[in-house]
């Protein structure tokens, strides 16, 4: 009989070169940010964001992943109050995100910018916002779509990082070429691209990359938000809110939805087989493609947290990763090459 990964402490993995050893599973806290913006979830209640948060750690998950778009600053001080109780000793890392603003008077808008001006304003905003004196990962969100240089931003991430104010450096979304470039002017400590058994476009160029380059690798969105835990179909779907975002995505319509759902189905065999939950296969999916260090995963629930947490100590045999792989192809669901 296996084991279930539930009894065992959360595996954990060093996170490139920045000395930060972190669990293999982090808390993503973009559904935290709350609705009334441009890609918000819905209502949310900030009790259950903050319980769902101390949860996690109280499980062992040493990081929080968020950003300051998310909610439009809400996330963040979401993230400080859930900390804000816990001895400094046990509070788990934090990493935020840059380079996306937004106009006040319009809670729908923004724009990624790149100006260096803007960067080492929004560093000093999410610290106040967060309430700690150092950022331990600031990330760049988006390539600039305002003019800017890739050199320009990358600049002023690596000058913050030498005055101290954040500890590490990365990029989200960002491409191999655009590391590269990167990489020319100082080291890229961390990529954040969205990888899922749905969506594995990172494993052709970007992840190689990493491993190369010894940059460490958290990945998100690896239940393809929501659609790969079994806990969605087509009527679910159709019953999702307006101010859900997920409601008019392309992934969540259609021949896509249907296609999505059917892995989604491929990894439920596997859960029963370690007795753990289908959102617990789709992110240990994740965990074993090489070069992921770990992998962002969101909850607005201490249920939700105990729902996933079990990833971390899941790994997939061989036998179990070309099951998935046999699904996914006969589905057509998906961008990117197939792994196992």
């Amino acid at each position: 009989m296996t084991t279930s990964p539930l009894s065992q402490p959360l595996a954990t993995r060093m996170l490139g070169r920045t000395g930060m050893e972190i669990t293999r599973v982090g808390f993503g806290a973009w559904a935290i940010g709350g609705p009334d913006w441009a890609v918000g979830w819905g209502a949310q209640d900030d009790a259950d964001s903050i319980r769902a948060i101390r949860h996690a750690v109280d499980r062992g998950v040493n990081w929080i992943d968020t950003a300051a778009i998310y909610g439009l600053g809400h996330s963040e001080k979401v993230v400080a109050r859930a900390l804000a109780e816990m001895p400094a000793g046990q509070r788990p890392y934090v990493f935020t995100k840059c380079g996306q603003v937004w106009d006040p008077e319009d809670r729908n808008s923004k724009i990624r910018v790149g100006r260096r001006e803007s960067i080492m304003q929004e560093c000093e905003d999410s610290l106040r916002r967060l309430n700690v004196d150092v950022i331990d990962l600031f990330q760049m969100h988006w390539p600039a779509e305002d003019g800017s240089a890739l050199e320009e931003y990358w600049e002023a991430l690596l000058d913050l990082k030498a005055q101290g104010k954040v500890r590490a450096v990365g990029l989200s979304n960002h491409s191999a070429d655009q590391l590269e470039q990167a990489e020319k002017l100082g080291h890229v400590d961390t990529l954040q691209p969205p990888l899922s058994a749905i969506k594995r476009g990172a494993i052709e160029r970007e992840l190689p990359w990493c491993l190369v380059h010894d940059t460490g690798v958290i990945v998100y969105s690896p239940m393809q938000s929501g659609l790969l835990t079994g806990g969605f179909s087509v009527e679910r779907v159709a019953g999702l809110p307006d101010d859900d975002w997920r409601s008019s995505h392309p992934d969540f319509t259609g021949e896509a939805l249907l296609q999505n759902l059917q892995v989604a189905e491929a990894l439920k065999p596997v859960a029963e087989k370690y007795g753990v939950s289908q959102a617990a296969v789709a992110v240990a999916w994740v965990l074993a493609v090489p070069g992921v260090t770990g992998a962002i995963v969101g909850a607005r629930s201490p249920a939700q947290v105990d729902g996933w947490v079990a990833a971390a100590g899941l790994e997939l045999t061989g036998e179990d990763l070309s099951h998935i792989a046999d699904a996914i192809r006969a589905s057509g669901a998906g961008i990117g090459p197939g792994f196992g």
